[in-house]
């Protein structure tokens, strides 16, 4: 069975760089923005999307904002 992949979409107005998505990503697949954002915070960005997302839903689970959607997408095969 193929592993499984995900796209990540951060809302930039909701996200106010708390870093916790940043730290918690286990393929380290997500950075704090070095531009700052419309609210003021310097946003989480997936700025990579060739890498490979596992999907895992922890960002999504540890922000507060709700500001993050995982998209599942097809495996690779």
């Amino acid at each position: 069975m193929a592993p499984q992949r995900g796209r990540v979409e951060i809302d930039e107005k909701r996200c106010k760089g708390c870093e916790l998505c940043v730290e918690i990503c286990p393929r380290k697949l997500l950075v704090l923005s070095k531009k700052l954002g419309q609210q003021g915070h310097y946003p989480a960005v997936f700025p990579d999307e060739k890498e490979q997302c596992t999907a895992c839903r922890l960002c999504v689970i540890v922000c507060p904002d709700v500001a993050i959607t995982l998209y599942k997408l097809e495996p690779v095969k």
